[in-house]
């Protein structure tokens, strides 16, 4: 039987999460884990996977939702899938001491290596803006997605230690 469009109860379990009405495998809405504090952020590493799918499973957490073909066509059709992914991502860009404005993306005043570890040369934050990136490639907002690594890239080569490895996974996150 084929899917409708926009019928909420053939939705995916991440289109569900991501439109609010549904949770992630633990229960957590998106709202609720937009809200939680830096320091929540940094120690759970099972929460990325929702905020921003890719095509592949994550090795990380196997609970994690795979962007189907299916996924993507709603998300290049439906601004308020869009609009919720950008809303995670602000809270991303938020934890590693950065803001969205304008069509850009800026080092807040506070940004520095010691608060900022994703300055450091690698560690978990450096997979998971490899999969912002890719993330907001795949769910169709391709010219976000290059803003997003641009500021990475050249902030990270600029004010901080990222190793040459790491620029050239967020350099090649997309196809």
């Amino acid at each position: 039987m084929a899917r409708q469009t926009g019928d909420w109860q053939t939705d995916s379990a991440l289109i569900q999460f991501m439109q609010g009405k549904g949770t992630d495998h633990r229960g957590r809405t998106l709202d609720d884990i937009i809200s939680l504090d830096d320091f929540w952020l940094e120690h759970t590493h099972d929460v990325v996977q929702w905020l921003f799918p890719i095509p592949e499973p994550s090795r990380a957490n196997p609970l994690a939702p795979v962007l189907t073909i299916e996924d993507r066509l709603r998300f290049k059709q439906d601004d308020i899938l869009k609009q919720q992914q950008r809303r995670a991502l602000d809270r991303m860009l938020d934890f590693y001491g950065l803001i969205r404005r304008d069509g850009m993306i800026e080092a807040s005043p506070e940004l520095n290596p010691r608060d900022h570890i994703w300055l450091k040369a690698g560690g978990h934050n450096h997979l998971r803006i490899t999969r912002m990136i890719r993330s907001l490639y795949f769910c169709q907002q391709l010219e976000l997605a290059k803003v997003v690594q641009q500021a990475f890239v050249s902030l990270g080569q600029d004010r901080g230690y990222v190793s040459r490895i790491s620029l050239e996974y967020w350099r090649n996150a997309m196809p």
